[in-house]
């Protein structure tokens, strides 16, 4: 009876120790698969950041937290990749210049251009005047009146207010104030009572030295003189 009870348990012993590792070694080598996968799929998902520690790793199982952060950075991802496609370059708009717009638009009244250039621009003035003297004049010197007849106004009207018989102490005389007056003798003899040839002096002055009645003007506003 006890040989037979013996045989008996040795029996059942076997038995569940087949039983017992039957059942645990594939659950084993699934879980390790299970933890090489997750492991694998985060370097995938979130390429450039740290490496699952073992501890995370095994944390991974699908279901888990881990997990589920896993996938919601891996959709983030994919919103901003798919977002960053859909950017456009805006180029940057081109400006017209200072003569343009003088040219358009008449009636306009400053602008700088290039170089710090200063254009103004104004309505054709009053016939019979000095003014208008300079303005039908200024054709003949390659100054657009449009554009430079503004320049022209203003950087006379602040050195002797149009007046063709207008002095300084320094000597400087009539409309474009020549320095001497005397100057002004080589566009005509009459240049101490002819507003005519003292325009034609002053613009073929203010071509030869700063190009335009914009540039004078310019160099005025900056230094106090042309």
């Amino acid at each position: 009876m006890s040989r037979h009870r013996t045989g008996t348990r040795r029996d059942r012993r076997k038995r569940g120790l087949i039983r017992r590792f039957g059942i645990v070694f594939p659950v084993a080598v699934v879980a390790a698969i299970a933890v090489i996968g997750v492991a694998v799929g985060a370097e995938i998902f979130a390429p450039g950041t740290s490496a699952f520690s073992a501890i995370q790793a095994i944390e991974a199982v699908p279901g888990s937290r881990t997990m589920s952060l896993l996938e919601a950075e891996r959709e983030q991802l994919i919103t901003m990749t798919a977002a960053a496609r859909t950017l456009d370059v805006v180029a940057k708009p081109k400006l017209a210049s200072p003569a343009d717009v003088a040219q358009a638009n008449p009636t306009s009244t400053t602008g700088t251009g290039g170089g710090g250039i200063i254009y103004v621009t104004a309505a054709p003035p009053d016939p019979n005047t000095a003014q208008s003297i300079a303005y039908n004049m200024m054709a003949s010197f390659g100054f657009s009146p449009t554009t430079y007849f503004g320049c022209l106004l203003d950087l006379w009207n602040r050195e002797s207010g149009w007046v063709y018989d207008a002095e300084n102490p320094s000597g400087a005389y009539g409309i474009p104030q020549a320095l001497p007056g005397s100057k002004m003798a080589s566009a005509g003899a009459d240049w101490q009572t002819n507003p005519a040839t003292q325009i034609r002096w002053g613009l073929g002055y203010i071509k030869a030295i700063y190009g335009t009645p914009c540039g004078a003007w310019s160099f005025e506003l900056a230094n106090g003189y042309y």
